[in-house]
């Protein structure tokens, strides 16, 4: 009898925490819908002229210290897209959406549907079209490395 309780009450356990788990990602996923639309609403189109992009954590990239202290403990920690591009006469560094860090072009100018300094989707590429990477699979990835 001992031994049937034990797996039952770590079954039930187990339970709890996935039930927990899938209502702390529906709300979450609830504010990132609302946070999108929000930004989608602030979003301007901008002409840029990229000059360097790289993956750096958000102390390094050179962002202002408003950005800093607004950002949480954990994303100062985390490696971000950071493009740094000239907007009009000002050299400034922003902050890009990993879905589109790869097809952002380097030593040339796009448009950008940018809000703040939150880059959010590239609209165009002066001199053709966006161009997405291809997708490597699984294996090539690996034996690209080596």
């Amino acid at each position: 009898m001992k031994s049937f309780i034990i797996p039952l009450i770590i079954i039930l356990v187990l339970i709890a925490v996935i039930v927990a788990l899938y209502f702390l990602g529906k709300r979450a996923q609830k504010k990132q819908d609302e946070q999108e639309a929000k930004m989608e609403q602030a979003a301007q189109t901008i002409s840029l002229l990229v000059i360097d992009k790289k993956k750096m954590r958000l102390k390094d990239a050179g962002f202002p210290q408003v950005v800093l202290d607004s950002t949480n403990f954990m994303t100062k920690r985390v490696k971000v897209p950071v493009v740094k591009a000239k907007v009009g006469p000002k050299i400034m560094t922003m902050m890009c959406d990993p879905k589109i860090f790869d097809t952002i072009p380097v030593k040339k100018e796009c448009k950008v549907s940018a809000s703040g300094i939150y880059i959010n989707k590239v609209i165009s590429v002066r001199g053709g079209k966006v161009q997405e990477p291809e997708k490597k699979g699984f294996f090539k990835r690996i034996f690209s490395r080596s």
